[in-house]
């Protein structure tokens, strides 16, 4: 084979490897995308429980909220004891429901003050004192309300120094 020939075989082996593709660098692939793990948020800071107190108060709330529930509300406590109590809420013109003391048995003086109903329901009325307010409540007492109304219907909150209707904003 003689210069040119040889130079020729050079130049073509020369062209053709530089027309193939290079080879490319491979990368480890990518590891597969994490499953999102949701992570639940730390519990929050769970309400402590109202401090048991004694709790004295003559209390009378009657007035009209601006959607139409009204209360009227009567409680005599005397060291935890209630000796008076006459509650009716109407919700709008939906309906209304009404306690009354006679109809009730005191079962619990503290932490908080229990009635349960002498009718044999599960009707409780609960009464406990926080520094704003001492709040009267009911509990599964649907029996003592209009059809209808008794998840619209609230407890009642009385200003304990005045026992007056406690302010709710």
């Amino acid at each position: 084979m003689n210069a040119t020939n040889h130079g020729a075989c050079v130049l073509a082996l020369l062209l053709s490897v530089a027309c193939a593709p290079l080879p490319i660098a491979r990368r480890a692939p990518a590891p597969p995308p994490q499953a999102r793990v949701e992570v639940p948020e730390a519990p929050k800071e769970r309400a402590t429980p109202i401090a048991p107190k004694v709790i004295n108060i003559a209390a009378a709330c009657k007035r009209t909220e601006e959607d139409g529930f009204r209360e009227d509300a009567l409680m005599d406590v005397t060291a935890n004891e209630v000796r008076a109590l006459k509650w009716k809420l109407w919700v709008s013109r939906r309906g209304s429901c009404e306690f009354n003391l006679v109809q009730f048995r005191q079962v619990r003086a503290t932490p908080h003050i229990e009635l349960q109903a002498i009718d044999g329901s599960q009707c409780k009325l609960l009464v406990w004192q926080d520094p704003r307010r001492v709040t009267l409540a009911h509990n599964r007492c649907e029996k003592y309300c209009t059809p209808g109304i008794y998840e619209q219907a609230w407890p009642v909150l009385f200003d304990p120094k005045s026992g007056a209707c406690a302010e709710v904003r």
